[in-house]
């Protein structure tokens, strides 16, 4: 059963990049998320962490929309970017949660869960180290550019495909039906 709660919209956006910064790809989630906020695009707020984790459930609920940014090594054939639902469940099996399970959190304890996508770029040495191999390096400039363009009315999704203005949209751009 979900609770009806009134939760106040504080941003129209919210970039959560995620990841261990020492681990070299690992790290190009919050790196994505420091480029956007430097950016300072109105109605935008920029979260990095390590991992996801229950305390993030209050600004995800807050927003109206979200996308977690996270390295892939299941998925190295580019940027990827997918529109997420909610989990089933909020309920945490281990320390840290993914993406759809924080969009369940947020709906269950604070009433709302927000329009989501998750934007994956590929991780291909997860190393310590700080630099990033060439794949996510160009992953990390593609999806500072798809933020970007999303933030300031550029693209919208359409029957689970994204429209745009410009070359937003790429192969694998396009959500399971």
């Amino acid at each position: 059963m979900h609770r009806e709660v009134s939760v106040a919209i504080e941003s129209e956006l919210l970039v959560i990049g995620y990841g261990n910064t020492l681990r070299r790809d690992d790290g190009v989630g919050p790196r994505v998320a420091e480029a956007v906020e430097a950016l300072n695009l109105p109605g935008v707020r920029t979260l990095i962490c390590p991992l996801l984790s229950p305390e993030y459930a209050d600004p995800i609920a807050r927003a109206r929309r979200v996308i977690f940014v996270d390295a892939a090594v299941d998925k190295t054939d580019g940027v990827h970017f997918r529109k997420l639902e909610p989990g089933e469940t909020s309920q945490l099996m281990a320390h840290a949660a993914d993406p759809r399970t924080m969009l369940a959190l947020a709906r269950d304890v604070f009433g709302r869960s927000p329009e989501a996508w998750w934007l994956t770029i590929p991780a291909i040495h997860l190393g310590f180290g700080t630099d990033y191999s060439p794949a996510a390096e160009a992953g990390f400039h593609t999806a500072v550019a798809k933020i970007r363009l999303l933030a300031d009315g550029s693209c919208f999704w359409n029957d689970n495909k994204c429209e745009a203005v410009g070359n937003f949209c790429e192969a694998g751009d396009s959500l399971p039906a």
